[in-house]
C-alpha cells in the first residue's frame, strides 16, 4: 500500500493512495494534465484509477475533475451534498451523472481491495468528508480542511500507518497578513482550516507505535511556509502530553507544485 501527494496546498490538492491491485485519488483540484503527469510518474494511467474520492466542492479540490472523468470515465465518489454542489458548479463542463456514486459519512465501502470510510469534517462546504483507507491491516487517511477537530475526529484517526494532515496556516502570519478581516475570520474559524499549532495538538492525540509517517498538507501560500509548519508541528509534539517525540516518526511536508516521494508500507 502506498500514498503519494501529487499536489497539496491552498491552490490545489490531489492525493494518490493505492495497492498492487487498486488505485484511487483523493480530490482532483489541479489540472487534468498535472494529474496525468503525476500518475505517469507512478507508472499508472487514468484508466487504472478505480475512483476519485471528493472531500468537498471547493475549486482547489475539484478543478481537474471534469476533464479526468470525461476522458477516462472514472467514477466520482462524493456525499449527496457534495455531488449536488459539484453539479451546480459552472467551471467543470458537463459530467455524466452516471459517474457519480454517493457515499455517506461513517459508512464504509469497497473499491477493489481497498476499504474506504468517509468521516465528517468541519468546513464551510455542503457536506464535506475526509477519508480513511485500509488494505488488509494497513491503513492511511487524508484529513484536510478541518476548521476544528473533536473526539470524533480523533477516533477516526486512530491506528493509522500513514496520515496526511492539514497544517494550513501560521496563526501570527494570518493575523498580520494582508487578507481582509472577513477572510481571516473564515480561515481561523470552526469551519475554516487547521493551523500549524492545532495540527500538532491533534497529532499528539493520534500518535501510536504503529504510525509510520505523517505528511503535513494543504499549506497556505500566503500564511505559511513548509519549514514553519514542520517546526511548529514538531514542537507541539515535543511539548505535548504524549510519550512520543517528533524524532520517533517520519514527518514531511507535502508541496503544492511537485510530488512527494511515495510512502510505502
Amino acid at each position: 500500500m502506498r500514498m503519494c501527494s501529487i499536489a497539496s496546498g491552498s491552490s490545489g490538492n490531489c492525493i494518490y493512495i493505492g495497492s498492487e491491485r487498486s488505485h484511487i485519488l483523493v480530490d482532483a483540484g489541479i489540472s487534468g494534465k498535472r494529474v496525468e503527469e503525476g500518475l505517469r510518474a507512478l507508472e499508472l494511467s487514468g484508466r487504472e484509477v478505480n475512483g476519485i474520492l471528493i472531500t468537498h466542492e471547493h475549486s482547489d479540490h475539484i478543478k481537474g475533475l471534469g476533464v479526468l472523468s470525461r476522458k477516462f470515465g472514472i467514477p466520482i465518489y462524493a456525499t449527496p451534498g457534495t455531488a449536488a454542489a459539484i453539479r451546480e458548479y459552472g467551471g467543470l463542463g458537463k459530467i455524466d451523472h452516471s459517474l457519480f456514486v454517493e457515499v455517506k459519512a461513517d459508512t464504509s465501502f469497497v473499491l477493489g481491495d481497498l476499504q474506504i470510510e468517509p468521516f465528517r469534517i468541519s468546513h464551510d462546504a455542503a457536506e464535506p468528508v475526509a477519508y480513511r483507507v485500509a488494505c488488509g491491516e494497513k491503513t492511511m487517511a487524508v484529513a484536510t480542511d478541518l476548521g476544528v477537530y473533536s473526539d470524533y475526529t480523533v477516533d477516526k484517526l486512530q491506528d493509522l500507518d500513514v496520515l496526511l494532515l492539514e497544517a494550513n496556516h501560521d496563526i501570527h502570519m494570518l493575523e498580520v497578513g494582508g487578507y481582509p478581516y472577513y477572510l481571516k475570520r473564515r480561515i481561523a474559524g470552526d469551519r475554516g482550516h487547521l493551523s500549524n499549532e492545532s495540527a500538532g495538538k491533534l497529532l499528539c492525540r493520534v500518535l501510536h507505535d504503529k504510525m509510520k509517517a505523517i505528511l503535513l498538507g494543504h499549506l497556505s501560500r500566503e500564511n505559511n511556509y513548509a519549514e514553519l509548519a514542520y517546526e511548529t508541528v514538531k514542537l507541539e509534539v515535543q511539548l505535548g502530553d504524549t510519550p512520543y517525540g517528533p524524532e520517533d516518526f517520519f514527518i514531511s511536508v507535502a508541496k503544492r507544485d511537485e510530488m512527494t516521494a511515495c510512502i510505502e508500507i
